[in-house]
């Protein structure tokens, strides 16, 4: 989930998981897709709790294993006692084998990491990671299918786009569907009451009713003409009314997902900046216009968006993200929102995404574990990435909050997290699954020449363009595609 470059990496889940997480970590593995069936030489098998195994792990030397974090979430301190107790549980699972749980901060995982790969002290397993984490490590990742052909592992317990969804052109299965982070629009129902305005709709490719009781396509001209309504400045008055002071606005109507702009521009259009020959930057036109979108909306006449200033106030900005301070109608976001959105009030609900020249795109953001090709143990690691992704995962993913990429798990998921602390008694979680369908396809984290590079120029853009108004932005976007193209050259 690398997309989230401005957040802190880190997810404060609800005290109702945490402890739910301790809970399942002593009650032991869940044998989801049990491990248990591999019989480390050395040592005895380890007796399988719950269901058979579904699959029976080869023979393999006992090891002394790394579990490396973290290149995603995993950091938060409310995390990392699950994510200890089920590494200690190797242990037991594997007797004689042992996987030690290594934090690193988000800011500094990178490169930490690449320190490590260059002087020969390979973590074994690395998670959880997102298709950018992966996408900056490319070439280091150890192809699982062979591990995946010998287990017998049974990958048809996922949806097939799962599966693909780990399936490197040059590197082959790199990972097993582990969780993943639909993105929908999270809006303040209190605000539309208010306003006297209905709520966003929840279906797909639906309609909206407009305050006249017109109906119009749920796209982004409505749920613009529908944020203006929902900017408020401090004497009450809309954007849309004559007199809005827009130099004191205490209530904003949209907040798009700003961590990185090729995320920003996927919710108008699945793509990537790498063309048919992998060397040409090209900046797929929904995008270009999604930022033109962004930015009017941030320095235009009507804002309705918040510029880079308020976004980091403490007043707009406190929980790390707008719509947590509890002051933002509209926002779009991934499921990993939950961590933080407690703050934002009991009176919250999920909504379909916008389209855009008729069509929807939600952008995904998926975890797994891959498996380092520096590994001196790809036997022994194979087994205990099969244990986080399966055992363990009940535990994990309640610490990490996101969807099982098992469909038959989903459902008691989210019975689970509508009952954190906090929460409103009915969240229509339905609108998450919807969201899958509509998933961009390429991803927009896909992988590129100079990863890391071009982050860094996607980033120093970001930041001008949310605190510089009066900008030419065809100019700007242009000046962006130059820069990253001689990047990609150099």
């Amino acid at each position: 989930m690398e997309s989230r470059l401005a957040h802190l990496r880190t997810r404060r889940l609800p005290a109702l998981l945490v402890s739910l997480a301790f809970v399942a970590a002593a009650c032991g593995p869940s044998a989801t897709a049990s491990p248990a069936g591999g019989q480390p030489t050395g040592g005895q098998s380890a007796e399988p709790s719950g269901p058979p195994a579904t699959f029976a792990l080869p023979s393999f030397s006992p090891a002394a294993m790394r579990w490396y974090c973290c290149l995603g979430t995993g950091e938060d301190p409310t995390q990392q006692p699950t994510e200890k107790s089920v590494a200690d549980a190797v242990a037991t699972v594997f007797p004689g084998s042992s996987l030690k749980f290594e934090v690193v901060t988000y800011d500094s995982a990178r490169d930490t990491l690449a320190t490590q790969i260059r002087g020969g002290n390979t973590p074994d397993i690395v998670g959880p990671v997102g298709i950018g984490g992966f996408a900056a490590f490319q070439g280091q990742w150890l192809d699982l299918a062979p591990y995946i052909a010998k287990s017998h592992y049974d990958l048809s317990q996922f949806n097939q786009a799962a599966v693909d969804f780990y399936k490197s052109p040059t590197e082959g299965e790199i990972g097993i569907p582990f969780d993943v982070y639909p993105s929908m629009v999270w809006y303040k129902k209190d605000f539309f009451s208010e306003a006297g305005l209905q709520e966003p709709p929840h279906t797909y490719n639906t309609q909206y009713k407009m305050p006249d009781g017109s109906m119009a396509d749920w796209n982004y001209d409505t749920l613009k003409a529908i944020a203006l309504k929902l900017t408020v400045d401090r004497n009450g008055k809309a954007a849309d009314e004559a007199g809005f002071d827009k130099a004191h606005i205490v209530q904003y109507g949209f907040e798009p997902q700003r961590d990185d702009l090729r995320g920003l521009g996927a919710y108008w259009g699945a793509g990537n900046l790498a063309g048919p020959d992998g060397k040409t930057v090209v900046i797929p036109d929904a995008w270009k216009t999604a930022w033109k979108f962004f930015y009017d909306g941030m320095w235009g006449p009507q804002p309705f968006i918040m510029t880079g200033q308020v976004y980091a106030s403490q007043e707009f900005n406190g929980g790390g993200y707008a719509f947590f301070s509890g002051k933002v109608a509209m926002s779009e976001n991934f499921l990993w929102t939950t961590y933080g959105v407690a703050d934002a009030g009991t009176d919250w609900d999920l909504a379909a995404i916008p389209s855009y020249n008729g069509k929807v795109t939600s952008p995904l953001n998926a975890d797994s574990f891959g498996i380092l090709k520096g590994t001196k143990n790809p036997d022994a690691a194979f087994a205990a990435l099969t244990y986080l992704t399966g055992d363990a995962s009940d535990q994990l993913l309640q610490a990490y909050g996101g969807m099982p990429a098992r469909p038959d798990k989903q459902d008691a998921f989210f019975e689970t997290l509508g009952k954190s602390d906090g929460f409103p008694t009915k969240v229509d979680w339905q609108v998450v699954k919807d969201s899958v369908q509509y998933a961009d396809n390429p991803n927009f984290e896909a992988p590129m020449p100079k990863y890391n590079e071009t982050l860094d120029i996607l980033s120093k853009y970001m930041s001008k363009w949310t605190t510089t108004g009066g900008l030419d932005m065809d100019a700007e976007i242009n000046a962006l595609q130059a820069e990253i193209q001689a990047t990609w050259n150099s």
